[in-house]
């Protein structure tokens, strides 16, 4: 398996930064229609991804007006826990346990940097063309 060929670059990936207002967030978020998003530092390395259950905990321990929102940052909310990046030499079977638990694996490089993700609807279409193919 050719983990690179799964790769969706960061430059086609809808993310935010850990500076970004919880507002901002919420509406990217909301604009791309994604149940959790991949979240970087200012420097480029990757922070950790954050769920819409993160974004609804949130308004409920704060104040539900959006407008507030603009008071808190997204670095104050993400779980740091929660999707850990895989570097780019995932070996194929960790990377298939990782998939079946999560929708994507945020991807970074050797200084971390975060480079893309790896969506499981690319890992099931690669699977299936292998088996296509057979």
């Amino acid at each position: 398996m050719n983990i690179m060929a799964l790769l969706r670059a960061k430059s086609t990936v809808a993310y935010i930064e850990d500076t970004d207002t919880v507002r901002q967030g919420l509406e990217k978020i909301r604009v791309h229609g994604y149940t959790a998003i991949p979240v970087i530092r200012e420097d480029g390395s990757y922070a950790g991804t954050i769920t819409e259950g993160d974004f609804l905990w949130h308004i409920l321990e704060t104040e539900s007006d959006l407008y507030a929102q603009e008071n808190y940052r997204i670095s104050e909310i993400i779980r740091k826990d929660f999707n850990p990046a895989a570097r780019i030499d995932i070996k194929p079977e960790e990377l298939l346990k990782r998939i079946l638990q999560q929708n994507f694996i945020p991807m970074v490089d050797d200084r971390n940097l975060f480079i893309g993700i790896i969506t499981r609807q690319d890992v099931i279409r690669f699977i299936q063309g292998k088996i296509e193919e057979k």
